[in-house]
């Protein structure tokens, strides 16, 4: 198979990218819900696989994604390019905390670094993909608060505890938890990751728990429907 991993309506080529494509991707790639979405960012994105999930799912929106890393960035460039989606995806190289648009967003989404404040990995591209400091969060929910529109909708995927912080830091950016999937591996596991939902307006939570096998090696159906559409196995 090589760097090539390919799904029902795209290929996504990983060379060059410190991230492979791994189950939080695809896992907000297929969770995410969004009324009829006109603008949407991918931040962070990487090989492009969350983007290019989210143009075939919304097929009037035009996505755009930032990532930093500038071998990635390229091949999510040249991973556009080749999907039926290539005039609705664009990729613009570098951070996040620097990047500016003239309009705002209707969904913005990533699966951000989350290894805050934990043993680096000593090589470079990974440190810099998994890795990021308290600040960094700090300065995400803030962009997010200036680029998302009133009505939008962020959503993230993190480890618990970096997921409960955040959750406590955002209330400063007047950003509010909608929703909270709380994803465990299988039934007898606590949970793994949490998928939050957060927008401006501040309601009632709602929580939900997401299981991804039935048994060893069986997906749930859940899990199934999720990314049926996407999956060349499902």
């Amino acid at each position: 198979m090589g760097s090539l991993f390919r799904f029902k309506q795209f290929s996504v080529d990983q060379s060059g990218c410190a991230m492979k494509i791994n189950t939080d991707g695809v896992l907000i790639g297929g969770i995410v819900t969004a009324d009829a979405p006109s603008r949407i960012l991918d931040v962070g994105t990487g090989t492009g696989v969350i983007a290019m999930m989210l143009a075939q799912r919304f097929p009037a929106a035009q996505v755009e994604a930032v990532e930093i890393d500038a071998s990635a960035a390229s091949t999510a460039a040249k991973n556009f390019a080749a999907s039926p989606f290539a005039a609705r995806l664009a990729v613009h190289t570098g951070d996040i905390l620097n990047f500016e648009s003239t309009f705002g967003y209707d969904l913005i989404i990533s699966n951000p670094p989350f290894f805050v404040n934990d043993l680096k990995n000593p090589e470079a591209a990974k440190r810099l993909a998994r890795h990021a400091d308290a600040d960094f969060f700090i300065g995400l929910l803030r962009k997010v608060a200036g680029l998302l529109n009133p009505g939008g909708e962020c959503w993230l995927i993190l480890p618990v505890k970096q997921a409960e912080a955040l959750v406590v830091q955002a209330v400063l950016y007047k950003l509010f938890p909608r929703r909270i999937i709380h994803v465990h591996s299988d039934e007898s596991k606590p949970e793994i990751r949490q998928v939050i939902c957060f927008s401006f307006a501040n309601t009632a939570v709602v929580h939900e728990d997401f299981y991804i096998y039935a048994a060893q090696g069986l997906y749930t159906e859940a899990y199934t429907r999720l990314l049926k559409d996407f999956f060349l196995a499902f």
